[in-house]
C-alpha cells in the first residue's frame, strides 16, 4: 500500500479515486451484449455464456432435481450457518416495516401513504471465483419480507454447467424457484429485456464486477430501476491508538481478496500503526488462498496518516466509503461528524465480515463515491411508496381558494376550473 502523511486536501480526489475503468470504456461491449440479447434472447445468452463463460449450455433455467441435489452438496454445518444468518437477516429487515401514514390536517382533506411492492424483482447473484450465496439471503429475504410475486435469480455456471450448491440451497431456503443460469452483462439484458425462457423484471438488484455496473445503468436506460451502481467492493479503516494492528490488516485483507479490482483503505491519527498495519498485511497475505487476488488489490490501496480527527473525518467523507470500520476512543465524534458511507462497523470487535454475512444488516451496498447519495438495501427498496387523498366538500370548500388561485398563477386554467365547476355544485347544493 502506498503511504501518504498529511496530503495537501486539494489532492485528496486523486489519491483517493478508485481503480475502475470508465463507464465510457466499458459501454460499447454493454451496448453490443444488450443489442443482441434484445434481437435473439436466448441463442444470445447461449452464445454470450460461451465467449464469456466457457461453457456451453443445452438449456438456462436451473430444473427442481438440481434444486434438490444441491441440498445433498451442503454440509449440515453450512446449513445451519447460512439458516441463523438468514434468521438474523430476517429479523433486522423486519423490523423496518412501517405502517400506513394518515393526514388530516383540514377537516375533510385526508391523506395517506402505503407501501406496495415491487412485483417483479430480478436478482444477480455473482458465481466466478466466490459463489456469493450470502447475496441471496440480502436480496431474497427482503424481496419476500416486501411481498413482491415474481423473484427471479440469474448467476452464472461453472465450468461443468452447473450452479455452486451453496447457490441453490440458499434460494431454495428463501423461496426462489425460478433460477437461471446466466451471468454478467447477459444476465442483466436478459431481465431487462426479458427472453422467451426469462422473465423481464421490473428492478433489478446485486453487485457485480465492472461490467455488470455498467449493464444494471445501461438498464435504467431501458426502463428498468435498479437498486444502485454497485461495483467493485471497498474498505474504508479508520483507527487510533487503541486499534489492533492485525484486526485492521484481516479487514482490509477480507475486502481485497474479492478482486483484484477491489480497494482499501487505511486512515489513521497514530502514526506508528503505519508500519505496524503493513506488517501485518504482509504476513497474512501469505496465508492466504487468494493472495494472488488480495496483493492485486493491496497495490491499488492506500494509507493515510492525518494528524487530527478533524482532517481524518474529513478524508473518510470525502471517500464516502462502501464499508466503513471505525476503531477508535472518540467514537461520537467520528460516527456525529460522518456524511457518507454504505454501511458503518464501530469498535474493535465488528470486523466487516459480520454485515457481509450474519449480522444482519444488507451488504448490497453503494461503491465507488455513490454512498453521498445512495442507500444500501433495505426493505424500502422493494417497495413503491403510494401517495392518496381524498377530500370531501367540505374540504374542497376549505382548500378549494388555495388551489384556484395557485392554477390561475401557473396560467393553468383547466386546473382552476376542476375545482371551480366543484365548488359552484357545492354552492348549490347547500341552497337547496
Amino acid at each position: 500500500m502506498e503511504v501518504y502523511k498529511n496530503p495537501n486536501p486539494e489532492d485528496w480526489e486523486s489519491l483517493l479515486k478508485r481503480p475502475t475503468a470508465s463507464y465510457e470504456a466499458l459501454e460499447p461491449v454493454v451496448s453490443e451484449v444488450f443489442g443482441e440479447v434484445a434481437l435473439k434472447g436466448d441463442e444470445a445468452l447461449k452464445r454470450y455464456t460461451e465467449k464469456f463463460d466457457g461453457i456451453s449450455l443445452s438449456t438456462i433455467p436451473v430444473d427442481e432435481s438440481e434444486i434438490q441435489a444441491a441440498s445433498k452438496g451442503v454440509s449440515e454445518a453450512l446449513k445451519q450457518a447460512i439458516t441463523q444468518a438468514k434468521d438474523q437477516i430476517t429479523a433486522f429487515h423486519l423490523a423496518q416495516k412501517t405502517p400506513t401514514i394518515t393526514v388530516e390536517n383540514i377537516p375533510g382533506v385526508l391523506c395517506w401513504q402505503e407501501k406496495r411492492p415491487i412485483e417483479k424483482v430480478g436478482i444477480y447473484i455473482p458465481g466466478g471465483s466466490a459463489p456469493l450465496f450470502s447475496t441471496i439471503l440480502m436480496l431474497a429475504v427482503p424481496a419476500q419480507l416486501a411481498g413482491c410475486k415474481e423473484i427471479i435469480l440469474c448467476t452464472p455456471p461453472n465450468k461443468s454447467g452447473g450452479v455452486h450448491p451453496a447457490i441453490l440451497f440458499t434460494a431454495a431456503l428463501c423461496g426462489i424457484s425460478m433460477i437461471f443460469k446466466v451471468g454478467g452483462i447477459q444476465a442483466i439484458a436478459a431481465m431487462t429485456y426479458g427472453t422467451p425462457q426469462i422473465p423481464k423484471v421490473y428492478k433489478i438488484f446485486g453487485p457485480g464486477n465492472q461490467y455488470v455496473t455498467v449493464a444494471k445503468q445501461w438498464a435504467t436506460k431501458q426502463g428498468v430501476a435498479i437498486d444502485m451502481p454497485a461495483g467493485p467492493s471497498e474498505l474504508l479503516v479508520m483507527a487510533d491508538q487503541t486499534a489492533n494492528a492485525a484486526f485492521i490488516a484481516s479487514d482490509l485483507l477480507s475486502q481485497a481478496e474479492h478482486g483484484a479490482d477491489s480497494q482499501v483503505i487505511f486512515v489513521t491519527t497514530y502514526e506508528p500503526l503505519l508500519a505496524q498495519v503493513a506488517e501485518e498485511l504482509e504476513r497474512q497475505l501469505k496465508n492466504l488462498p487468494r493472495k494472488e487476488i488480495a496483493a492485486q488489490a493491496i497495490a491499488n490501496s492506500k494509507s493515510f496518516f492525518m494528524p487530527n480527527k478533524e482532517a481524518a473525518v474529513a478524508l473518510v467523507n470525502s471517500y464516502a466509503p462502501e464499508h466503513y470500520i471505525l476503531c477508535v476512543s472518540d467514537e461520537d465524534y467520528y460516527l456525529s461528524n460522518l456524511t457518507a458511507a454504505g454501511s458503518v462497523f464501530v469498535g474493535n470487535y465488528s470486523p466487516e465480515s459480520a454485515g457481509d454475512y450474519a449480522s444482519g444488516t444488507n451488504h448490497t451496498l453503494p461503491t465507488n463515491g455513490y454512498a453521498r447519495q445512495y442507500s444500501g438495501v433495505n426493505l424500502d427498496a422493494f417497495l413503491k411508496q403510494m401517495t392518496f387523498q381524498k377530500l370531501t366538500a367540505l374540504g374542497l370548500e376549505k382548500l378549494g381558494e388555495t388551489i384556484e388561485l395557485m392554477a390561475e398563477a401557473e396560467g393553468l386554467e383547466a386546473h382552476k376550473n376542476a375545482v371551480s365547476i366543484r365548488l359552484a355544485a357545492i354552492k348549490n347544493n347547500n341552497k337547496t
